[in-house]
């Protein structure tokens, strides 16, 4: 039972990855939904992707724009030996595959950590912004490991698994894919907890007292690195076994933004927030980009919005709720969250109108699209459409800010309950 007790986040998190695609199962057919496996499938790769960029950005104060490039290197790896395990060359379980793609990630890490971690901050910053698109223009130019624009292409069905499993399935590399992704982030949740973890969290709080104290920020900062390195090609990995191609788009600088925005978005102060993050810009990408052609747009403006006004994430807001909880009193905010989430709803509505508006006017024109809400097709150039959007933006906004008053003025009372209890530090 003890066991139950300090895991059941861990557990949970397995049933509900395990337990998802059956919702959407075809039991007419017998199958599953191929769409809804890939989509979790990403999911839990960028998942991955984001705690290892986490590493380095919320543990080690690191802001890094090249982190493709260990998530590249990882990939490459494990589509090279895919195929040498495919020609019989060598032999390896596939089960352990994605250790190859680690060991090419700490490898990319170990090397490039090196050159990058010379600086901090924003040196450390360009130098990796540097790297990641040097690499990216090399991987055009040395066909023998990248293959130019078409990349390496693969088969993940070897024979060479330990249980006689043959991978032929989504539904089975998505296993693989889930088991991998526990594996991976319990031992960057351990990471956390070593005195590298500790340090790496020193050298970003003081620089200055950590060296102080006797020990190399470079060097801590190189060690993380490459550790996150390892993490990252993992991720590249189970890419490549997914999809089985890699290009160099897993080396360029838009891979390297979705675990920025996973990690700020969901929260880089704590551990499991860049996989909220990751949840939101996976979805954004994949569904909502099904249905708009203004998806980036939607993305932009999510970001712009936190960093204006929720700098610590998702994560970091759920956090906030904690003392309010410890008093018994979380309840009362029922009323006022849902007096705000009306007028939030209908400044949402306005803007997303006025941007397929706009969307369905320039680029949905000249793909010879056509505008339509529940079967009704709208005519964009016409003036009322636009009006309409206009008016539900602006007395949304007059609205929700009113309601935020009333909000806010709730939510201060009962901090200052909290605060008066001993329970806000």
């Amino acid at each position: 039972m003890s066991f139950l007790r300090r895991n059941w986040l861990w557990l949970l998190a397995l049933v509900i990855m395990l337990a998802l695609p059956f919702a959407f199962f075809d039991w007419t057919k017998g199958r599953h939904s191929g769409f809804v496996l890939t989509l979790l499938s990403e999911v839990a790769i960028t998942a991955i992707f984001a705690l290892s960029f986490n590493m380095l950005m919320g543990q080690s104060g690191l802001l890094s724009f090249g982190h493709a490039i260990l998530f590249g290197f990882g990939a490459y790896c494990t589509a090279h030996t895919m195929n040498a395990v495919k020609a019989e060359t060598i032999w390896l379980p596939t089960e352990l595959i994605p250790l190859v793609g680690g060991l090419g990630g700490l490898a990319a890490g170990f090397f490039f950590g090196w050159l990058a971690t010379q600086q901090r901050s924003t040196a450390f910053a360009m130098i990796t912004m540097g790297l990641g698109e040097l690499v990216s223009a090399a991987a055009l130019m040395f066909m023998t490991f990248f293959g130019g624009e078409g990349g390496i292409t693969t088969d993940r069905v070897m024979d060479t698994s330990l249980f006689g499993v043959s991978y032929a399935s989504s539904w089975q590399i998505y296993c693989l894919t889930i088991a991998w992704t526990i594996i991976a982030a319990i031992l960057m949740r351990l990471q956390t907890e070593t005195p590298l973890g500790r340090i790496a969290n020193a050298t970003r709080d003081n620089y200055e007292r950590s060296q102080f104290v006797g020990y190399d920020p470079r060097m801590i900062r190189w060690m993380q690195f490459t550790l996150s390195g390892f993490f990252a090609g993992i991720a590249g990995a189970l890419y490549t076994m997914t999809y089985e191609i890699v290009t160099f788009d897993t080396l360029a600088a838009s891979k390297s933004a979705n675990a920025l925005l996973a990690a700020y978005i969901g929260g880089a102060g704590t551990f499991f927030g860049p996989v909220l993050g990751t949840i939101v810009v996976v979805l954004l990408q994949s569904g909502v980009s099904l249905l708009s052609n203004a998806w980036l747009l939607y993305v932009g403006v999510l970001f712009i919005l936190m960093v204006m006004y929720a700098p610590v994430g998702m994560a970091g807001l759920l956090a906030m709720h904690i003392p309010i909880r410890r008093t018994g009193r979380l309840g009362e905010l029922t009323v006022p969250y849902v007096r705000v989430f009306f007028p939030a709803a209908l400044v949402l509505a306005g803007f997303v109108l006025m941007v397929e508006l706009a969307s369905f006017t320039t680029i949905g024109a000249a793909q010879g699209k056509k505008f339509a809400i529940a079967g009704n097709t709208i005519d964009t150039l016409a003036p009322t459409p636009w009006a309409v959007a206009v008016l539900a933006l602006l007395a949304g906004a007059i609205w929700l800010r009113h309601e935020s008053r009333h909000f806010r003025l709730r939510w201060d009372a009962l901090m200052d309950d909290a605060k008066a209890r001993g329970l806000v530090q």
